[in-house]
């Protein structure tokens, strides 16, 4: 056994992975050595999910937006976005159309949307829990304040999904305007978690200013947060913000990221995220293969869908949910896997 093989073990067996283990493993892979890292991440991930791969039914609710991130299709100051905003009706709609579909999770993600005070995403949430008992919510709107929190938590909500980007504060301030702070992202994630949420993070890989640097300190933060999801992907420029000239993440480092993960996070609940579909073909199959185990598909309402572009070139803009639904369940079969029909809860929640 090599050098490359014994610090895999070694970061799957400590389930850490230091900075030389990191710049290590990006200096000296190849295609080889990848095959083994993807293996042991398999290896750790079936003994607790059984090949199993949870779907998310996604609703993009509203593409409003008070922030103005400099990577992001929906900034506040992008005057080609054509903003929507879905009625609770049609909410609700789409996740009746969801379960129908077998999905037991809803994401409801949106931008900063100033309109959906906290009473009116309460409402939502609870109408939703109402109607669908055994379904998880999960809310993807940003930051809000720990109360705001607190009221979510209380109408049902189950999960939280806020990704930090990046840990290291410099390179946060390259990606954000000053109206925001890592810090404050970062704290957000921490009330979350002591409410009681399943709560997920995450970070773009190659991200304008990206070092190997930045994203071990992203696995720090990670192992002191202890997510129950973490959902990365690669950075794909949008034409209408100031990084359109930049180029995208690499689909392949997403993959060695991915891989790491699973063995430091174990029972993780990891996605194989729209953006790495967008950036390869079978970007989502080779994301599972790498140890993810999450897919989301659209339940959007076909019209509204290549509005809520935070990056050029999104797949699934046109499909209607049930052709996306039985898409992602073959595409899961092919590889050797299946879709299970539960709300795949992260295992310490069940």
């Amino acid at each position: 056994m090599g050098v490359f093989e014994t610090i895999v073990d070694q970061i799957r067996d400590a389930q850490m992975v230091t900075y030389d283990q990191l710049v290590y493993i990006f200096e000296h892979i190849d295609e080889e050595k990848e095959q083994y890292l993807y293996a042991q991440a398999r290896a750790v991930a079936e003994p607790i999910f059984h090949k199993a791969v949870y779907l998310r039914g996604l609703i993009e609710f509203t593409n409003i937006c008070k922030n103005d991130c400099y990577y992001c299709g929906i900034r506040c100051s992008n005057p080609n976005a054509q903003r929507y905003r879905l009625t609770e009706e049609q909410i609700l709609n789409c996740c009746d159309m969801g379960a129908k579909l077998g999905f037991k999770t809803f994401v409801l993600q949106g931008g900063e949307d100033p309109y959906y005070t906290d009473d009116k995403v309460c409402d939502i949430v609870r109408k939703i829990k109402d109607r669908h008992p055994d379904c998880a919510v999960t809310l993807s709107i940003g930051e809000k304040e720990y109360d705001s929190y607190k009221r979510y938590y209380a109408a049902g909500a189950d999960r939280y999904l806020l990704r930090h980007e990046t840990a290291n504060e410099e390179h946060y301030a390259m990606l954000h305007p000053a109206s925001l702070s890592g810090a404050h992202r970062k704290q957000c994630l921490r009330d979350l978690k002591e409410i009681g949420f399943q709560v997920g993070c995450g970070i773009m890989v190659g991200t304008p200013h990206q070092t190997l640097k930045h994203i071990y300190e992203d696995f720090v933060f990670m192992q002191e947060l202890q997510p129950h999801m973490i959902g990365i992907g690669p950075f794909i420029p949008h034409k209408d913000t100031p990084f359109r000239d930049e180029p995208m993440g690499s689909v392949q480092q997403t993959l060695w990221l991915l891989a790491l993960l699973r063995l430091v996070f174990p029972k993780v609940l990891l996605p194989a995220t729209t953006a790495l579909g967008t950036a390869d073909p079978m970007g989502r199959e080779k994301g599972i293969l790498a140890g993810a185990n999450v897919m989301m598909p659209n339940l959007s309402p076909v019209d509204v869908r290549e509005k809520y572009m935070l990056y050029d070139g999104k797949i699934c803009t046109g499909d209607e949910a049930a052709e996306c639904n039985r898409c992602m369940r073959l595409r899961v079969e092919k590889i050797g896997y299946h879709v299970e029909d539960s709300r795949g809860d992260h295992p310490n929640f069940k």
